[in-house]
């Protein structure tokens, strides 16, 4: 039965029982879940009176915990919140977590339903995947960018703030992760039930102990025919060495288990320590750019406290603003004139990059500053490149604007104009990975409608010279000349691939193909293993992870981490059209596999360049040796089409008059490789490499 009373008539009943102002300062749900037994001391004309009256304005709604026994919902009991989540609440009553996963095992659906059920967000407002903002999260089922969330959940008739702190899904953005988890005092652990643990969720778990966090084990879609919570618990144990014995098992579709899952939150993970008297230290782990208020950065409060109008100076880029707003999430932007240790929050200071805020920064006051940063600050390092050209040169402009406006809000994206002869002004572009690569060029696409051509991706490769120094080199065209350079290294990472062991020979096969160096082989479970490689990080940015599920049938999964450089036999392969260079499409391989490299483009633009009037030789080259060649012969003109007969001299004179033509033509002659050829060798390399 819903109750529907007037503020007014709520304030004299809360007076009959006597409820104390701070209860009612703190929580107005502790009105509501005396409401059954008040409804005996209010006539049922009453009752209806009031309802008929215009009812108040209740915001959002919150759940208590043990109040089922009342005969009330956990929906219909998270009717009571309001403005009340932005009330204080003591230091011991916060609890900042976060929910780390593998992808796909239900982390954004499970923050949907936490969300619901604490009341942050209204029932007619929801929508799946509720904090994942970009239309290319939605599509993919990723989490590209973080968000944070404040809730308020009622706990023993006591209010507690809890902060739940989002973080990216994938490899590329393990910086991001480690910043989140920073953040935090606890993490859920959440396993799909059917598929038990991925490489992600290892390394994920792994970044969380590392921050001494405490890990609340959730086993979540446990309403699926092929869910087998046992099986994954011993698994669990095996692999993380992880108790399983107070594992949550959940559906976050169907939302069971949800209310164990925030209990859990409130008694197992510990509550921030009480430093607000110290220095201010906050720590960013987000940060994205706002056209009209500048930058807007998301901090956690270590110590101290910063309010409203304080002049704040970020300790890494040494740059001082006053903070014009601050406020919480929750999960919208909400106003406060105060934040303390424990608090998570948002400031904007009208900021004009995003350099200037960068993730991993610590802020604290410009008139009393702390003695020392949070640790683990780290500057973003772009391991992949790649070149992006228009495909209209025209749109040059506008790809320099677009990359300038994605740079505001990702100061891991590097960028610098690059000129091609196949292919005009573009840019060459650095990223964190494959996945950010193609996210930015999507986005390119998607909201700048750019037409775009992208080389294909290459490492950078760290050249030592004859003369002592080091060339950090992007790009082919950058290789110093092969009588400058002593040595060249490529950067190396560590892969452990968790599969079944039924592909177990494929995948090690693959890795082997690849120049892998194997290191370690363990069974995980009877049935899983993990295999563990060092791998150039050149052979995985092609089709790595595609081979990966393919030969494993989808069911194996992956997790890298940069190990560091290694001096390898690396070499520039050229290709010569009619003995002159073509630049764009010069590449760096290994030695070993320069000749099958060599071999696949030179067959493949002998199908794409058109037939000239003279022979066109097409050669891959290391330096000035040639490896492999292939030509295309002459288009011919019958020039003895007028001659029926006569002396043998006029023929053999027009055929050498001819002969010299062509020669000269050679000489002189210019092969321009069409734009088709470009993209579609562009293509082969990506494969072949």
């Amino acid at each position: 039965m819903q109750i529907s009373v007037m503020a007014a008539d709520l304030s004299r009943l809360a007076l009959l029982l006597s409820v104390n102002t701070s209860q009612r300062c703190h929580t107005r749900t502790s009105r509501f879940s005396a409401l059954p037994f008040l409804s005996k001391h209010i006539s049922s004309s009453h009752l209806r009176n009031a309802s008929l009256r215009r009812r108040p304005r209740l915001g959002v709604f919150c759940q208590t915990a043990g109040t089922q026994s009342k005969g009330f919902s956990d929906v219909e009991f998270a009717a009571a919140a309001g403005q009340d989540r932005l009330l204080k609440v003591p230091i011991s009553n916060i609890r900042n977590f976060s929910i780390i996963a593998h992808i796909d095992h239900g982390k954004s659906t499970l923050a949907d339903k936490l969300l619901q059920m604490t009341g942050t967000v209204q029932k007619r407002e929801m929508k799946d995947q509720f904090l994942d903002n970009m239309d290319l999260e939605r599509e993919r089922g990723i989490t590209i960018k973080l968000q944070a969330a404040r809730m308020r959940y009622v706990y023993g008739n006591e209010p507690y703030c809890l902060n739940l702190i989002d973080t990216p899904g994938h490899v590329d953005f393990s910086y991001e992760v480690s910043r989140s988890l920073a953040a935090c005092e606890g993490a859920l652990l959440v396993v799909d039930a059917s598929q038990g643990v991925e490489a992600q969720t290892l390394a994920n778990v792994y970044l969380a102990l590392e921050n001494n966090l405490e890990i609340i084990l959730v086993l979540n879609k446990i309403d699926l025919p092929g869910a087998e919570p046992n099986r994954v618990s011993q698994e669990i144990e095996e692999v993380i060495g992880l108790d399983c014995s107070n594992a949550i098992y959940c559906s976050a579709k169907e939302g069971i288990g949800i209310t164990e899952i925030l209990n859990a939150i409130v008694q197992r993970i510990p509550p921030p320590h009480d430093t607000a008297k110290r220095p201010l230290r906050a720590l960013i782990f987000d940060s994205y750019y706002d056209p009209y208020r500048g930058v807007i950065v998301y901090f956690r409060v270590i110590d101290g406290t910063i309010k409203k109008g304080d002049r704040i100076y970020f300790m890494a880029s040494a740059k001082d603003y006053y903070a014009d707003e601050i406020g919480v999430l929750s999960p919208n932007q909400v106003q406060v004139d105060e934040l303390y240790a424990g608090e998570v929050g948002y400031l904007s200071a009208s900021i004009r990059s995003v350099a200037d805020a960068r993730v991993g920064d610590t802020i604290t006051h410009h008139g009393r500053r702390a003695e020392n940063s949070l640790p683990g600050y780290e500057e973003a390092t772009p391991m992949v490149f790649c070149g992006m050209f228009p495909v209209d040169a025209d749109q040059f402009p506008e790809l320099r604007d677009a990359l300038e406006k994605l740079q505001l809000n990702d100061a891991a994206l590097k960028f610098e104009p690059e000129t091609s002869s196949a292919m005009g002004f573009g840019f060459r572009c650095g990223f964190l990975g494959l996945l950010h690569m193609e996210i930015v060029q999507e986005r390119l696409e998607r909201e700048y409608n750019l037409t775009l051509i992208t080389t294909a991706p290459s490492v950078v490769y760290r050249v030592n010279c004859v003369n002592g120094d080091t060339v950090d080199c992007s790009n082919p065209s950058l290789l110093p000349e092969p009588g400058k350079r002593k040595s060249i290294e490529e950067p190396v990472v560590k892969i452990e691939m968790l599969t079944p062991k039924d592909y177990i020979g494929p995948l090690m096969e693959l890795a082997q193909d690849r120049r892998g160096e194997f290191k370690e082989l363990k069974f995980v479970t009877e049935n899983r293993a993990s295999i563990t490689y060092d791998l150039p990080l050149a052979e995985m940015v092609g089709d790595f992870f595609d081979q990966l599920k393919s030969r494993s049938k989808g069911y194996a999964s992956m997790e890298y981490s940069f190990v560091g450089y290694k001096e390898s036999e690396l070499i520039k392969l050229d290709i010569q059209i009619n003995g002159e260079h073509v630049e764009p499409l010069a590449t760096i391989v290994h030695r070993d596999k320069a000749y099958a490299v060599g071999r696949a483009l030179t067959q493949k633009l002998k199908e794409l360049i058109p037939r000239q009037m003279f022979k066109v030789p097409i050669q891959a080259c290391i330096g000035s040796k040639v490896i492999a060649s292939e030509s295309l012969s002459a288009i011919r003109k019958d020039v003895l089409s007028k001659c029926y007969g006569g002396d043998i001299t006029r023929k053999k004179k027009l055929l050498k008059k001819q002969a010299e033509g062509k020669k000269r033509m050679k000489a002189i002659g210019k092969v321009d490789v069409p734009q088709e050829a470009f993209m579609a060798v562009l293509k082969l390399e990506k494969e072949v490499l």
